[in-house]
């Protein structure tokens, strides 16, 4: 006998990406995103205000996109979802008010949801495998931390990043290197054809004996390498080299800190997630490493990297399966913590 699944429409606004999608469980039915990449590129960064704004002119029509592409209409949806925390104060009260008016105008349930739960689950919606034991490590612009999975909701963090996140560090190290934001992606792809042995950047916290994490130093070596670079050739001679040294002075710090905190918790599933986790070195790394260790390896696929409502929508099935919901009264908290 099949059994029905509730139907979720999930919004995200954290921050910059207006995003709306209806799931029934680890099933898509409508994944919609609106990207801000374009309106920020020219500030460098996110300008909270345009962001906001930009929410607010994009989500009514994402909701109607949505309900079309699942071909249902909203008296179908069994409850609503939205983010309510971490991020952006400005941006998230857009989704979060939506969904609750929502909620309200249907007689539906509404779920308030954590963004990083989001992320830490999202390679099991990707998978499509019910969610296990594991060691999340979420990777993201603004995220970079080590969490113990026991199960759907109970988590420990492990350790967390002490200054930069990864992300963070790799656009702020594109805008030095003059790279179009968001810089990540860009240094991902000119290090495609660097010698990641170029340049000796240090691995920060490699051997501290504990699951933090630190890049600002690293950040600042690649700055202080630069006017010598600059004085002695055009950028395309020694660009590609740069980019591939920071690269992989990130990444070996991120795959060793996360095998010592699969081998402190003996556990044997890694599960990485966030909008680093679609870096193409990193995923090499970490499926090598993985694979001679024996330990299973889950990576969201590229849609389910960056921010995106799916993924707030499969944690929302989760909860409303087990007969949870939140109440209209619940606010947002821009500093929401995981563990």
């Amino acid at each position: 006998m099949s059994v029905t699944l509730p139907r979720i429409l999930a919004l995200e606004t954290s921050c910059d990406e207006t995003a709306v999608a209806i799931v029934e469980g680890a099933r898509v039915l409508a994944s919609e995103i609106s990207s801000q990449v374009p309106l920020h590129r020219p500030y460098g960064g996110v300008v909270p205000e345009l962001a906001s704004r930009n929410h607010v002119i994009n989500v009514a029509p994402l909701v109607r996109q949505a309900l079309a592409t699942a071909n249902c209409d909203i008296s179908q949806i069994d409850a609503f979802a939205a983010t309510s925390g971490p991020g952006l104060s400005s941006s998230l009260l857009i989704g979060n008010t939506v969904a609750k008016a929502l909620a309200v105008t249907t007689r539906r349930p509404y779920l308030g949801i954590n963004h990083m739960e989001g992320h830490l689950l999202s390679p099991f919606l990707s998978a499509a495998v019910d969610p296990c034991p594991c060691v999340g490590l979420i990777v993201s612009g603004g995220h970079t931390m080590l969490i113990r999975m026991d199960e759907v909701g109970s988590y420990t963090l492990l350790g967390r990043t002490r200054d930069d996140a990864a992300g963070e560090a790799f656009d702020k190290v594109g805008k030095m290197l003059e790279l179009p934001y968001p810089g990540g992606p860009e240094i991902d792809k000119l290090a495609a054809s660097g010698d990641p042995k170029a340049y000796d950047f240090p691995r920060s916290m490699l051997h501290s004996g504990d699951f933090a994490f630190s890049f600002s130093g690293l950040k600042t070596s690649v700055l202080y390498q630069l006017p010598e670079l600059r004085e002695k050739a055009p950028a395309q001679e020694w660009l590609p080299d740069i980019c591939a040294s920071f690269q992989e002075a990130v990444i070996d710090v991120l795959v060793a800190k996360a095998l010592k905190a699969l081998a402190a918790t003996s556990m044997n599933c890694l599960a990485v997630s966030g909008g680093v986790a679609c870096n193409s070195r990193l995923r090499e790394a970490l499926r090598d490493r993985c694979a001679d260790a024996g330990h299973r390896l889950l990576l969201p696929s590229a849609a389910l990297t960056t921010d995106n409502a799916a993924m707030i929508g499969y944690v929302a099935s989760l909860r409303f399966a087990r007969g949870l919901q939140s109440e209209l009264t619940e606010d947002i908290d821009p500093n929401l913590t995981l563990a």
